[in-house]
């Protein structure tokens, strides 16, 4: 398992990628359950209770001009039950053909984070801010993305999961509705909505930057302490994740 993950992180770029870190987990966090965050009766946004239901609504959307000019919508992949979720800004031009987040040269690096980490794909859930692609790629406006904000806090009811990761600058921004630089909010553990965040670089830039390749696995280092951080703190009270 140890070679494996070494020639992981070789993948992308890092010579080594044994893991040096031994500290302990960081201490506890108010981790919840997103349904506690939500209503005081638990209830879904908008009387979502289902998967199909929320498909079938994303689908349809028209909530704002990038319907127009979408191919279709990008509505996320992954293990509906992960404990881990990546959530990148939105859809690009293969995305958007594709219906799917994070596939091309981007979506392989993305896949060989996730891989040295001890995961695979199909065992996390992908999502984006957007669901629909702004055409020529640009930044999502600020009206665009809290159109589709309810869309992610719904997958984010159903998934549950215990660990989210803001994949790029223009994600992290919009989730923790801040102007700071990426450069501020990696290191640093976030709460959106009851559940632990952690801030990294997009694969995008990372094939751009190779030098800031080791700083995003110390970014998955501090998302996985985290993991264990939460996960021991609801043992201790009889409430495994």
């Amino acid at each position: 398992m140890e070679s494996q993950r070494n020639a992981r992180l070789k993948i992308m770029g890092i010579d080594t990628w044994t893991l040096r870190d031994l500290s302990p987990p960081h201490g506890p966090l108010a981790v919840s359950r997103l349904q506690e965050a939500m209503s005081p009766a638990g209830d879904c946004p908008d009387g979502l209770t289902d998967w199909t239901s929320l498909k079938a609504k994303v689908r349809d959307c028209q909530r704002c001009p990038l319907h127009e000019t979408r191919t279709q919508t990008v509505f996320g992949t992954g293990d509906e039950e992960a404990r881990w979720m990546f959530i990148g800004e939105a859809p690009g031009e293969q995305e958007d053909l594709k219906g799917e987040p994070f596939v091309g040269r981007a979506g392989q690096l993305l896949d060989e984070m996730v891989k040295a980490l001890g995961l695979e794909r199909s065992t996390v859930y992908i999502a984006n801010v957007l669901k629909c692609r702004p055409p020529r790629n640009r930044d999502p406006l600020p009206f665009e993305a809290e159109a589709c904000e309810s869309y992610l806090l719904d997958q984010l009811q159903l998934v549950s999961p215990s660990i989210l990761v803001a994949v790029g600058r223009i994600a992290a921004q919009h989730l923790l509705k801040t102007t700071t630089p990426i450069g501020k909010l990696r290191g640093v553990v976030h709460d959106y909505h009851g559940i632990p965040l952690v801030v990294t670089y997009h694969p995008a830039y990372l094939l751009r930057a190779q030098t800031e390749k080791r700083r995003a696995w110390e970014d998955l280092k501090l998302a996985r302490q985290t993991l264990a951080g939460a996960t021991v703190k609801r043992a201790s009270n009889g409430l495994l994740l």
